[in-house]
């Protein structure tokens, strides 16, 4: 599940960019608590839109969705953004044992990293976030070799992290599309982009504040 503030974006074939999202919901996903002096923005008037990928099954059911929020009681000093770092464009050929997709985005200012997310579907296998400086020094932020779909996380880093402008966030992720992977809904098949879990994703979200864009609180 995903929660939009305001629509949600037409431009679905971006592959990367700031998407205003209160909140996801994975499963296994904690809930979103921020520090003191940290707040994501809900402009007066904004509609929140709840984007929810569900699977046919024949039978009717009813949902039970439900959005809880708790709001700073005095202005945040800064602002909870959130970029999505997404590659639609790929083709996991039928076998693949260890198939590798990258996606990455640039950073046009001096920002703070707060957390990370990665988000594959059944024929995940890893995970990698890493920071390429503009002097092309790099830094690993996330590893996560065993990525499993039904167990997701946002990581948060114990320090966040501040990175200067011109800093490229690189994700690298593996699939497995072989029989040998027990999750696996039919190897016989390439697999590309889609909202199903026997489709596939690939994506990783960046919680970040933007240190040289102003609090937006209208």
């Amino acid at each position: 599940m995903l929660v939009y503030i305001g629509e949600k974006p037409v431009d679905e074939q971006r592959e990367s960019g700031d998407r205003d999202v209160l909140v996801g919901y994975v499963p296994g996903a904690k809930p979103a608590i921020f520090p003191e002096g940290l707040a994501k923005r809900i402009p007066k008037g904004a509609k929140v839109v709840l984007e929810m990928h569900y699977t046919a099954n024949g039978t009717e059911q009813i949902d039970q969705a439900s959005v809880a929020l708790v709001f700073a009681n005095k202005p945040p000093k800064h602002e909870a953004r959130s970029r999505f770092v997404a590659n639609r464009k790929f083709a996991i050929p039928p076998g693949a044992k260890n198939h590798e997709v990258t996606a990455s985005t640039t950073f046009e200012n001096d920002s703070v990293i707060l957390y990370l997310s990665p988000h594959m579907h059944l024929r995940g296998k890893d995970f990698l976030v890493r920071a390429i400086y503009p002097d092309q020094s790099s830094k690993v932020l996330l590893s996560v070799p065993a990525y499993d779909f039904n167990w997701q996380h946002a990581y948060a880093l114990k320090n966040p992290l501040r990175i200067p402008a011109g800093t490229r966030i690189e994700c690298v992720g593996h699939f497995d599309n072989s029989a040998a992977n027990p999750n696996n809904p039919d190897p016989t098949q390439t697999v590309r982009w889609g909202d199903q879990s026997w489709e596939e994703m690939m994506l990783g979200v960046i919680g970040y504040i933007d240190l040289a864009e102003p609090i937006r609180l209208r």
